[in-house]
């Protein structure tokens, strides 16, 4: 070995020793006289008056300690005996075992229940995303992918909080059930106050435009009068909606026939469309303010025509008071009635050349009747007269009147059965003319002329009395 290989191992070596005096293993100091002898050879070259090994040591102090085993006594078998250290880490060895073999139980005890529920995780995890769908739901027509766990329509609306109301459109329907990719559509129905051609009602549509509820309902907008446009949007509030459909309508007027297709609202606005006006009094068959039907023919009337007044007479009235002084039937005249007089203005027409029935169209009083005022006797007729009941008063009357109570003679100045004149009759106590008078009354009367006259008041006719 040369010098400078000594002088490198004795460094090295006392470079070991610096370290081993310095950090024992284990926390075991080694003895002093174990200690090994400085090596041999010349001594090291130093760096600054310091030995070569302990600069180094020095400069290597960050480097982990190395264990210094501790010299072995020989056996007495002269093999050699594990040293100290050797021997405490056996013994840590085999107690680890020990423990791990103790403790092996009690580990498997804390991981079964762990492996339990690692698996009940993963079947439910697997059962959710069994359960969990992506469907796709349209509500009024703003579409949204969603996931969920509802069984069928229904429940997803539910879970949405989608309202359905009567009129509202669910496809397919709240029982159906859900499927991993099914798309669900709600339409809302909205409200439309339609007034169609005359006729108001009120109607529900799921469309949001107004041509799209013309389609649904199945109303014809060609050529029709629309109060709102069709691209106009109909909200949830619903919206007023005035429709007045094209109808062919066909007027006769002035001898010739023209037929239009219209939308008018009125008869006169669609006479003003076919070029036809109306002068004066002229009018239509129907009211000119009445809505055309589909298929109607109106007729145009020229009317020209006069005025005309006529006086006509009032009928007066009659008015009756009962008199317990005359007898039963006998009616007498207090007041005679007179007929009153009035002037009335007809209106003469001519309806496309034929005069029509005059129509009253005014009327004026000029004269009040005078109301005519009747006695009505009520009090009973004598039974008889002595000295005249045997006599044929039956074939007097039958000779005088042929047997009529209201005979008048000509001159007018007999009346009655008997034809008495108002002189004589007046006198015995009748009223009025004698002809108004009752059969019964004028034969008593007629007896009591004859008690004290005899039959000379009949001198053709009062042989009759004796047969």
């Amino acid at each position: 070995m040369s010098n400078s290989q000594g002088s490198h191992r004795a460094a090295r070596g006392g470079h070991r020793a610096a370290i081993a005096t310095a950090t024992p293993p284990y926390g075991v100091t080694a003895p002093a006289d174990r200690t090994p002898a400085p090596p041999s050879g010349p001594p090291a070259p130093r760096f600054g008056g310091r030995p070569a090994a302990a600069a180094y040591a020095d400069h290597e102090t960050q480097i982990a300690p190395l264990p210094v085993p501790e010299p072995r006594e020989p056996a007495p078998d002269g093999r050699e005996r594990p040293g100290r250290e050797e021997g405490e880490r056996a013994g840590a060895r085999r107690a680890a075992r020990r423990r791990r073999s103790s403790g092996r139980p009690d580990a498997l005890r804390r991981l079964l229940p762990q492996a339990l529920v690692v698996a009940f995780l993963a079947g439910g995890t697997s059962a959710f995303l069994a359960t969990d769908k992506a469907v796709k739901l349209t509500v009024d027509g703003v579409p949204r992918t969603m996931h969920t766990f509802a069984d069928n329509v229904e429940e997803l609306l539910a879970d949405e909080h989608v309202p359905v109301g009567a009129h509202d459109i669910v496809a397919p329907g709240p029982a159906a059930a859900l499927a991993g990719g099914d798309e669900v559509v709600v339409r809302y129905g909205r409200p439309v106050q339609l007034t169609l051609d005359g006729q108001r009602r009120q109607v529900w549509t799921t469309a949001r435009t107004v041509d799209g509820a013309l389609r649904q309902l199945g109303v014809r907008a060609e050529g029709a009068y629309l109060s709102a446009s069709r691209s106009s949007e109909i909200g949830r509030a619903g919206l007023t909606l005035d429709v007045r459909t094209e109808r062919s309508l066909t007027f006769l007027a002035d001898g010739r026939e023209r037929t239009l297709r219209t939308n008018a609202a009125t008869v006169a606005e669609a006479l003003q469309e076919a070029g036809i006006s109306l002068q004066g009094q002229d009018t239509t068959s129907v009211p000119p303010s009445s809505f055309p039907r589909d298929g109607q023919t109106v007729t145009v009337m020229r009317i020209s025509g006069t005025k005309e007044v006529r006086e006509e007479p009032i009928a007066f009235k009659v008015e009756k008071t009962k008199d317990d002084t005359l007898f039963a039937g006998t009616q007498v005249v207090v007041r005679q009635g007179r007929q009153g007089a009035r002037k009335v203005t007809y209106a003469l027409r001519t309806v496309n050349g034929v005069k029509q029935k005059p129509k009253k169209i005014a009327e004026e009083v000029v004269r009040a009747p005078v109301t005519q005022q009747v006695k009505v006797g009520t009090k009973a007729p004598p039974s008889s007269v002595g000295g005249a009941d045997h006599l044929n008063w039956s074939g007097l009357a039958h000779c005088e009147s042929g047997g009529r109570p209201g005979a008048l003679d000509p001159s007018g100045t007999y009346g009655g059965l008997y034809q008495f004149d108002a002189g004589t009759w007046h006198a015995l106590g009748g009223s009025g003319r004698p002809e108004q008078a009752p059969a019964g009354e004028q034969t008593y009367r007629a007896k009591k002329l004859f008690v004290t006259r005899g039959s000379s008041p009949w001198p053709h006719c009062g042989r009759r009395l004796y047969r």
